[in-house]
Order: C-alpha cells, then structure tokens, then sequence
C-alpha cells in the first residue's frame, strides 16, 4: 500500500490549442481534458492504472466535485470535511507541448483542520510502504507542514514507518529536507534552490552537476533524490551510486502530470524490490508515456516503455567529487 496526501487538490482543466498561445487574442481549442488532480491525485491513478494499491488523502467534502471524480474513476481516497469548495487549475498546451498553467490558491484549512489530516494521514500509514507527501499547501498552512508529519510519523511508528517521498517546493519542500525524508523529487529548478548550487537551466544541461547538487541533500540527510529534468531525462542519486536515465526524442503531448507519473514508476519498482537504476528507468519511462497522453491523462504500466530508456552509471560513489562554490542568490548580489 502507498499512501498519498495531496494538501491542496484541485479539479484540473487541461485546453489544448492548435497553435501557440496568443496573449489577448481569442483562440478556439481544439480539444479539453478535466481530471481530478493535484500532485499525490495523480501519482494514486497512475499506481491503481499500474495495478499497485494506493491510498489517496486529502481535504474536501464528499460531494465535492474532485472527490466525486476519484470515486468515478475507481481510486481508493479519503476527504476531510472542511465545508468549502476545492479549487480548479487550468493548463493551456500548444503543439509544441509547451504547457501555461493557471492554478487557484485553493481554500484556506483552519489549524483545527490541519490536525485532523495529519491524524488522518498517519492512520492511514500504518503498514504503508511508502507515504508521500505531495504539491503545494493551501492558504493558512505553515511551511512546516510536511516536516511535522515527518515528524510525528517517525514518532508514532518508530522502524515500521513508512518510507517518506517529497515532491513539493518553496518553503514545504525546504522544510521537508531538513526532515530528512527517504526521498526527494524536484525538478532542476528546485534542487538548484534547495542545494544552493548552480541554477534550474545550468543542472538541466548538465547531468554531473546534478549528481554536485543532490549530493548535498544525501550530506544533509535526504535518502535519495530523484531530479526530473524534463526532456533532459531524470537523475537519481543515492549514497551509493547516482545514474542518468533518457528516453528517445518525442514531441511532448502535455507535461501536464509527467513529473507525477515518474515519481509513480519509481515507486512502483520500489514496491517490487527493484534496485536503484531499474526504479530510475521505470520513472523515466512513466514520465515519457505521460507526456505522450492528452490533459492530465497518466500512464499505466503496460503504456510504458523501459526497455527504450538508457540508464547510465554518472559517477561511482568510490569517486570522490569536489565541492563547487555555490552562484550567489540573488539578494546576496
């Protein structure tokens, strides 16, 4: 069992154009996708597409329309009432799967509410493989959020805790890190905010000074990062090796979800007792064959491909690396 806790969900619209996007102009789609979302939503379809069982927590009434479209699909959930609507978040796709999204701030969860989906969530986690703590927090939700779940997660349950997987950013994600989770899951941007190396564009081109950056989360105490660099492919690095994982070139459909997907391929190896470059090749191919699908549509197992993805060995860990300097934040220029 995974269980996941999507914080701040929403009913998610996806338009596609058949040309680029034009400010103030009127354009007609030609097509347009709504699924229930939100970064753990998703991983919990692509794990029950893919036959793993999942646990999707979240707040929201039950008549709300986000949980009324994961009862209609079939994915196993549990809301916390809180009396207010959840909200909708629109992505715009072009041809060239270039993807503009408009995200709502989602409503505000009282402190009250914010202990009841932590006691929701470690109920929820007793016997789980993994618990992944995903996407944004909703307005009146501290930065520590995810921290304390960690926290508290690890005191209730001691050695059976679930492993802990992060893919959020900003302040949520910085926390979570000095939580020492079992795995992150940024994207280059922000692994180069988090590591205070480099920038987004730099790691993206550069697969070594990924492995640099995510280096310094394993020293802080993260157990393994898996970077999602987008057409790029995914790195992942561990205390004991760190590996490169690319997919032939395709023209993306819609990004909208890949980095999700890929995180779900990986859990799902993980399930399997897969070792480390098989879990990378499964993240990969998952994150490929989403942004082969329309919307927010995600891939289940048997529309993969991991025999296509190339796995590369970057850098034994016998090998020592050094320390590159960090680029100066921009208020320290």
């Amino acid at each position: 069992m995974i269980v996941t806790l999507t914080p701040n969900p929403s009913l998610d619209r996806t338009i596609e154009l058949a040309g680029p996007l034009a400010r103030g102009e009127v354009q007609r789609a030609v097509a347009a996708h709504g699924e229930p979302g939100g970064k753990g939503v998703n991983i919990c379809r692509a794990l029950e597409a893919s036959g793993i069982s999942s646990m999707a927590i979240l707040p929201g009434d039950a008549d709300d329309p986000v949980l009324l479209a994961l009862t209609s699909h079939g994915i196993p959930h549990l809301g916390l009432h809180i009396g207010k609507p959840l909200r909708s978040n629109v992505a715009i796709t072009e041809p060239d799967g270039t993807t503009t999204k408009l995200n709502e701030p989602g409503p505000e969860l009282s402190p009250a509410q914010q202990n009841a989906l932590v006691d929701l969530v470690l109920e929820q986690s007793a016997g789980a493989s993994w618990l992944v703590l995903a996407g944004s927090v909703p307005p009146g939700v501290p930065d520590d959020f995810y921290a304390r779940i960690i926290r508290e997660l690890r005191e209730r349950f001691g050695s059976a805790a679930p492993k802990v997987a992060v893919d959020s950013s900003g302040g949520p994600l910085e926390k979570a890190a000095l939580a020492h989770p079992d795995l992150l899951k940024p994207n280059g941007e922000e692994l180069a905010e988090l590591s205070g190396l480099f920038d987004g564009d730099t790691l993206e081109a550069n697969p070594d000074l990924v492995v640099d950056a995510a280096r310094v989360l394993i020293a802080g105490g993260v157990g393994a990062v898996l970077a999602t660099l987008g057409a790029k492919g995914a790195v992942l690095v561990t205390a004991e090796g760190s590996w490169l994982a690319t997919t032939p070139p395709m023209i993306a459909v819609s990004t909208v979800g890949a980095g999700d997907s890929a995180l779900a391929g990986y859990l799902l190896q993980s399930n399997l007792g897969a070792s480390a470059p098989d879990r990378l090749r499964q993240a990969a191919a998952h994150g490929a064959a989403a942004a082969s699908l329309p919307g927010s549509t995600v891939p289940a197992l048997h529309q993969t491909n991991p025999s296509a993805v190339t796995v590369t060995d970057l850098a034994p860990e016998s090998v020592p690396r050094p320390v590159l300097a960090a680029h100066p934040k921009e208020d320290d220029q």
